[in-house]
């Protein structure tokens, strides 16, 4: 989980500088970047048995899945394109946990405790006090960040949905396959084909570190329990604070710190909680 971390650092700083510096679109840099990812995990999927996962009976449901979080994809790069701080835009996408509780509550009909409740508002009021929406220096692009953690919400509960009836390996393959036609549909208006050598070894750099993200997470999930893998997803913070300081120069202010422990408290109350009912509903059964 910390190698995963420490890739999509780099990958979000790679990203930002394609846009924000050499102005390659942030539809072309995804499409680009998650097309070369596609290649280079070719063979881990092949070795995951793709004619087995790729039986499904919820094909639709898992377009609709992976168009959600191709959404979620293009937010976020927008952000790093317009250009919002890598140290803003990360602890934002930190909410996007708080906005799958209010989901499972109206959409999935879990019974959401007062707790819960509680610790999503405070996870929010964490994100008001980085956003700063009072400061005459706010900016709605600011959230962007915001809206990619509420379509990756989106996409995470029909995850849970589906789990019942696909393996996580069809969540997978499905997902790294269907990706890049999405990227592509919406690359097409905007589409540059990078000009200089420089470019291309950026987005290999990118495409190639977003394959080992992703075989990172599959491989610490597979390992060890989700309660223990979970907490390290939270160095994604100082990771990325770290890449943006030293490819850009940003330095965040005292408030993020302040903001992010909010959130990440908050959102360790409710994994905790979820890992507590999970653990009943198992030994009930």
């Amino acid at each position: 989980m910390l190698t995963a971390g420490l890739a999509f650092a780099i990958v979000n700083s790679l990203a930002q500088y394609l846009s924000v510096m050499l102005h390659l679109p942030s539809t072309t840099v995804a499409l680009i970047q998650y097309f070369i990812a596609l290649i280079a995990i070719f063979p881990w999927l092949r070795s995951l048995g793709l004619r087995q996962a790729l039986q499904t009976k919820h094909f639709g449901m898992h377009c609709l899945r992976v168009f959600l979080s191709v959404i979620g994809i293009q937010l976020w790069l927008w952000a790093l394109a317009y250009p919002v701080p890598i140290w803003q835009g990360i602890a934002l996408l930190m909410t996007s946990p708080l906005f799958a509780t209010i989901g499972s509550g109206l959409f999935l009909k879990e019974k959401v405790g007062i707790a819960r409740w509680a610790a999503t508002l405070a996870g929010f009021v964490g994100a008001m006090i980085i956003l700063e929406p009072w400061a005459d220096s706010f900016s709605w692009a600011a959230l962007l960040p915001v809206g990619a953690a509420f379509f990756w919400a989106c996409y995470s509960l029909m995850v849970k949905k589906m789990s019942v009836d696909d393996s996580p390996t069809t969540m997978v393959v499905y997902l790294l396959i269907l990706i890049t036609p999405f990227n592509l549909f919406l690359a097409v208006p905007d589409f540059t084909m990078p000009a200089s050598g420089l470019t291309w070894v950026l987005l290999a750099g990118a495409g190639l570190l977003t394959a080992l993200a992703q075989w990172s997470i599959a491989k610490a999930y597979a390992v060890a329990d989700a309660s223990f893998v979970q907490p390290f997803d939270h160095a994604k913070l100082p990771l990325n604070v770290l890449a943006g300081w030293v490819v850009f120069g940003w330095v965040p202010p005292g408030r993020l710190w302040l903001g992010a422990a909010i959130i990440i408290a908050s959102v360790a109350f409710i994994t905790q909680w979820e890992n507590k009912k999970a653990v009943v509903n198992s030994e009930a059964a």
